[in-house]
């Protein structure tokens, strides 16, 4: 009998037992409702063997003796048929059921059998055929039409056939049978798994549920047996069993090949058992090779059925982890196909329903790109691969593996045509895009460019969406258009215009915008010029972008700021300026962007990139001042000084630091009443970070045009804000301050508030006014709400008198004077009414002027405004009637002040002081010389407190005269030079004080060159140096009138009171050691006879000190007699 003829013929059991049909249920997808399509899912169990089946079956073992059996035997691989090795045969349960154990029982391989036909017949009707020559050729086109090759080796031949022949069969039963005898063979040789896979496969296509409780029974005897082996028995065990879990992948895969259609219901179980073998087993490369190629089976056969999109499939990601464990335990190097399949495999399983979730998609493209970016460069993957790798064409390879992620990137967005999943997928890329490795940089980016020319090229987006984080990944691609590499800056430029392009579709746009359009004719042109038109690209994606991807670019170009590649650092800087410029910044923008700034600054490496981000914040600064102020206002407190940079940056532009400068104001004025503030609030108070703001400007170079320009303003700001703080009795700190000392804790709000006071005359070159109130302790004054009245007064007259500001500061007054805060009114009308006894109020305003200033106080429902207004009435600029009177009852003063011994010197002094006052205006004339010469006279009384009066009325005198007798009163200052520097040792410490603040308007009066030189040293300076630098101002300042200070102080050695008698020698001694030559020239032998005389007196002093003077200058005053002479 020919043998196509025996493959057709009917196989029949031995025994009438029937199959086991496979009991489905229909299960409906959500999606297929309703269609006649339904989801065939397996049901566990099915009808056992029959009785009659195992009869036969055992009737059967005993037939196969002969030699054909030990031939076929011999072909297949099998023992020999007489051998005495037993191998254990799987025995029917009580139940029926062949998965439920395994019993021994004594079997040989003459017990085995094709579909009923005993192997003697069988070996007869083979023998037959091959000597038949005749229908050789039929046999080979039947093989080759059944797929099976008689060229190829005899086992794989035979393990296909023995499939084949067991899919024919119609006895479920012994199909069960001998498929667990065929999976009772050797797992050792790779070719015998593969050949017991192939027919378990084959098997499958008519047998499948059959197949799937032989595999089962098999896992659970011999798989979960050697799973529970512990490793070191395992290593003594027989490696019969040791790739029983490859052999099963092995088989899963092919049952999925040939089942076709029928695979669909059973895909979960299959890939759950895939995963549990894979999971389970030990991971070597037999394991390895195994899983992929099941799972290459498996994703071939889906792929091939057309209703495989009606299925849900739960399993899918599970498999996808296997998979990708593999992929991450690959050799950094290329050498196979294992990569490029793994990848082929997830894009086809991807393509399944359900859509894979986005954790799984994260975690596929995370360890997919790291594996394949990582890889050597390409010039190294050309190298020597290590030991036993096969040589292959590795560029090839390589291609053909990033084709297969290319692939797998596209199945990814056809899946989810939207910015959404381009989104996703370029955040992925991200630590590849900022890379060190210029290969790794150039992988990536030649995959994010062939992905979004695929999608340009082939998609339409069908979800209209916007992801904000997609601006941080277009900001990582344009900083790649300046990268060393030439491929990545082309690339990255034309990833960008494919993106631009993406995002007009997506806005329904039929052309590009100008903008883009220039960036389409960029394409390929060469670097300088891309970088010409980047200015282009920045407005095109301010046009395209939204607000909160616009945001995104610009906060990823600030965090590139920091790194350590200038080329990439000066882009983004470069690129933030080009943004900054443009109105394309939106106000809601701004907060975010400069908290970005703020952090990133401070790490800022090289000193160009700070300097173009200076420009940078000024020209954001320019667009949104208000906003830009508020939100640095925000980052931190003032005392901090972290965002001292920022307000710096903003003073780069004049007009935007004035506008600094008001802001800060306004939001000083921002004062809640106290019922409204509570204890804890106190400190977030927006006015007292303007405050602290405003104290820390005042001190900055950069705001000093600007703080020259608010003067006024800030006069005004800081005096109502500190009387504010009095109101609410935030006074902590207030007066045990030390401004001579280094401290570096932070200031409480009211000494901040006094500080400022006293920094904006200091940092405004007004320092006389500081020095003024500062000698009089004129500024403690502020420290309480009580004095505080007389401490403006104070300010304001200090003001007048050295004509600081008068012009702005009487605008500001009159401003603050019509406001609805009663603490502006009492301010406002202070300083007018000071202002109304200078003598320079006339040339800034009028009279009628001032009248309605101080109408309007009159008007002020505060009392003591009204009071304040009324006293302004009676000045002499609004009343100059008055003016006689009061020259009058100067005279009459002037005469009893002028007798030898009158009754009350003191408040004399203090009246004549208060006329002199209030004649400002016109001055008193020659009467100020009468007075200032009699004064003289009163510094060496013998009580202090007249010392201290007449000192410190001497001062006022000086200004009292005119300029008519400026010069005389200058004389008159010279002369007292000399005793007002001793009496900066009185005795007395009220005389002390006087005296310096005296002192000092002498030497203004008499312009000397080192004034401010000389306030630091009578307000700050102690001992010996402070001594000597006093002495140096002193002298050098009156060149030319050495002798005349030196005869000066003669008189003040025959002084009562020691001190003054100590600084006469001091400074006696210090002339001759430093000016002896000037003397020997200037002095006169009248002026030594006087000289000698007093010189000689202190030769009988009863103190030491004066006679050891007299002896240490005695030769010195010899050799001076003798010169002058």
């Amino acid at each position: 009998m020919p043998f196509s003829q025996l493959l057709s013929l009917p196989l029949s059991p031995l025994a009438p037992a029937g199959p086991i049909a496979p009991d489905f249920s229909a299960k409906r997808c959500r999606e297929c409702e309703g269609s006649e399509q339904m989801l065939l899912l397996p049901r566990r169990g099915g009808a056992g063997r029959t009785r009659d089946a195992e009869a036969g079956s055992s009737h059967l073992w005993a037939d196969l003796q002969d030699g054909s059996a030990r031939e076929w035997a011999w072909m297949c691989g099998w023992p020999d048929p007489g051998a005495p090795s037993m191998l254990p045969v799987p025995q029917p349960s009580a139940g029926g059921c062949p998965l439920l154990g395994l019993l021994p029982a004594p079997f040989t391989v003459r017990d085995r059998f094709l579909g009923g036909w005993r192997l003697t017949e069988w070996d007869r009707l083979s023998k037959k055929e091959q000597d038949s020559n005749a229908h050789g050729t039929d046999i080979e086109k039947l093989l080759k039409s059944m797929n099976l090759y008689p060229e190829q080796t005899s086992k794989t031949f035979f393990f296909q056939l023995y499939g084949l022949i067991l899919c024919e069969c119609t006895d479920t039963s012994l199909v069960r049978k001998h498929l667990t005898i065929l999976l009772e063979l050797s797992h050792q040789s790779s070719s015998q798994r593969e050949g017991m896979a192939i027919a378990v496969g084959r098997t499958s296509t008519s047998h499948l549920e059959e197949v799937w409780e032989v595999l089962e029974h098999l896992g659970r005897t011999r798989f979960l047996r050697s799973a529970l082996t512990s490793p070191d028995r395992q290593l003594d065990q027989d490696l019969h069993w040791k790739w029983v879990s490859s052999t099963s992948l092995l088989c899963y895969g092919q049952m999925a090949t040939h089942a076709r259609e029928h695979i669909l219901p059973w895909v979960d179980n299959i890939t759950s058992r895939m995963v549990y073998y894979f999971s389970c087993s030990h991971y070597d490369n037999v394991l390895k090779v195994s899983f992929l190629s099941s799972a290459i089976m498996l994703t071939k056969a889906l792929g091939q059925e057309h209703s495989v999109q009606s299925y849900k499939f739960s399993q899918i990601p599970e498999l996808i982890q296997c998979l990708l464990c593999i992929l991450q335990k690959e050799p950094n190097f290329l050498a196979t196909s294992f990569r490029k399949n793994i990848i082929l495999v997830i894009a086809g399983l991807s393509k399944l329903r359900p859509h894979l979730k986005p954790v799984v998609k994260s975690k596929i493209l995370e360890v997919c790109l790291k594996s394949l970016y990582m890889l050597p460069p390409v010039e190294r993957l050309k190298t020597p691969l290590p030991l036993g790798e096969p040589v292959l064409d590795i560029m090839m390879l390589y291609k053909k593996t990033m084709h297969a992620l290319d692939m797998l990137l596209q199945n990814f967005i056809s899946e989810n045509k939207s910015m959404d999943e381009i989104y996703f997928l370029l955040q992925h890329t991200e630590p590849w895009l900022n890379s060190e490795k210029s290969h790794e940089r150039m992988r990536v980016v030649e995959s994010i460019f062939l992905l979004l020319r695929f999608v340009v090229e082939s998609l339409k987006f069908t979800e209209e969406a916007a992801p904000s984080m997609l601006g941080h990944q277009i900001g990582l691609l344009l900083l790649l258009c300046r990268d060393k590499d030439e491929d990545i800056r082309n690339h990255s430029q034309q990833c960008i215009y494919f993106l631009l392009q993406l995002l007009v579709q997506q806005k329904g746009r039929t052309a590009d915008p100008k903008h883009v359009h220039r960036i389409k004719q960029l394409q390929g042109s060469i670097s300088k010029e891309w970088e010409v038109k980047l200015c282009d690209v920045m407005k095109a994606f301010e046009e395209n972008l939204t607000v909160a991807q616009h945001t995104q670019l610009v906060l990823t170009l600030l965090h590139n700021l920091q790194g350590h590649d200038q080329l990439r650092c000066n882009l983004a800087s470069h690129l933030l300026l080009l943004a900054f410029l443009d109105p394309g910044i939106k106000a809601e923008q701004v907060a975010e962007i400069l908290q970005g700034l703020f952090q990133e600054l401070p790490g800022i490496v090289f000193k160009d990139v700070q300097e173009t981000m200076m420009k940078a914040t000024a020209a954001l600064g320019a667009q949104h001042s208000q906003e830009t102020v508020e939100v640095v206002l925000s980052l931190c407190h003032p005392s901090e000084r972290l965002t001292l940079p920022l307000w710096k940056a903003l003073a780069a532009n004049g007009e935007l630091a004035r506008q600094v400068i008001t802001l800060l104001y306004t939001k000083m004025k921002l004062r809640p009443p106290e019922q409204f503030i509570r204890p804890t609030q106190q400190a977030q108070l927006i006015s007292l970070v303007a405050l602290g703001t405003m104290y820390e400007l005042l001190y900055t170079q950069e705001y000093k045009p600007a703080v020259y320009w608010a003067f006024a303003g800030i006069l005004l700001g800081l005096l109502t804000q500190l009387r504010y703080l009095l109101e609410l009795g935030m006074v902590e700190g207030i007066s045990d301050y030390q401004d001579d000392t280094l401290d570096a804790n932070p200031l409480s709000p009211s000494r901040m508030c006094l500080e400022a006071l006293k920094g904006l005359f200091w940092t405004t070159d007004n320092w006389e006014v500081f020095a003024h109130l500062k000698l009089l302790k004129g500024w403690e004054l502020f420290e309480h709400l009580e004095t505080y009245t007389e401490g403006v007064t104070l300010l304001a007259r200090a003001i007048a008198h050295y004509g600081c500001e008068i012009k702005a500061v009487l605008g500001q007054a009159a401003i603050s004077l019509k406001s609805t805060e009663e603490r502006d009114n009492i301010v406002a009308i202070l300083i007018i009414t000071e202002f109304l006894n200078s003598p320079h109020i006339s040339q800034f305003a009028t009279r009628r002027t001032m009248n309605n200033f101080l109408n309007l106080g009159l008007k002020n429902p505060n009392q003591l405004v009204q009071a304040l207004s009324l006293k302004g009435f009676s000045s002499t600029l609004m009343q100059p009637e008055k003016e006689v009177l009061l020259q009058n009852r100067l005279l009459e003063l002037l005469g009893s002040f002028l007798k030898p011994n009158p009754e009350d010197p003191v408040g004399l002094m203090w009246v004549l002081g208060d006329i002199l006052h209030h004649l400002s205006v016109q001055g008193v004339g020659a009467l100020s010389l009468k007075i200032a010469q009699h004064l003289l006279i009163l510094f060496e009384d013998e009580r202090a407190e007249v010392r201290g009066g007449a000192i410190f009325l001497f001062g006022d005198v000086m200004y009292s005269g005119g300029k008519k007798f400026q010069q005389q009163l200058e004389m008159l200052a010279f002369q007292a030079l000399v005793p007002l520097l001793f009496h900066l040792v009185d005795p007395c410490p009220d005389v002390i004080t006087k005296t310096k603040f005296t002192f000092l308007r002498c030497a203004i009066l008499l312009r000397w060159e080192f004034q401010k030189e000389l306030f630091g040293k009578l307000a700050w300076g102690h001992g010996l140096s402070a001594e000597n630098d006093i002495f140096i101002f002193t002298v050098e300042s009156n060149f030319g009138k050495y002798h005349q200070l030196f005869m000066q102080a003669l008189t003040y050695l025959d002084s009562p009171y020691s001190t003054l008698k100590l600084a006469a020698m001091k400074f006696i001694g210090a002339m001759l050691q430093e000016y002896f030559i000037d003397l020997c020239f200037s002095l006169r032998k009248e002026d030594m006879m006087i000289f000698r005389r007093y010189f000689e007196a202190l030769k009988h002093d009863l103190d030491p000190r004066c006679r050891k003077f007299y002896l240490s200058f005695l030769d010195d005053i010899r050799e001076l007699s003798k010169s002058v002479a």
